[in-house]
């Protein structure tokens, strides 16, 4: 706040502000095997999502499938019973 006030007396003035935003580039922001760690998790995260989306697929089908054998059997026994 009271840094825009100095700068509105300068401009006041007549004197001209210039601001220049500087930062230095990192050249080595990641040594080599941090990359490679990150590549690896990078690939066990997706791994690990494939997998898992297969493996919810998979199972819903295997227990929709073992339930629909189980209603199957309960409906024959029951028609079984009805037709002694």
């Amino acid at each position: 706040m009271i840094d825009s006030f100095y700068a509105f007396l300068l401009v006041r003035k007549g004197i001209k502000l210039t601001f220049v935003a500087t930062f230095k580039i990192p050249e080595n922001m990641f040594e080599f095997s941090q990359y490679l760690g990150f590549l690896l998790f990078l690939t066990i995260l997706t791994l690990g999502f494939w997998l898992m989306f297969f493996l919810v697929g998979f199972v819903s089908y295997w227990v929709g499938g073992a339930s629909w054998e189980a209603y199957k059997e309960k409906r024959e026994k029951k028609k079984q019973e009805q037709s002694v």
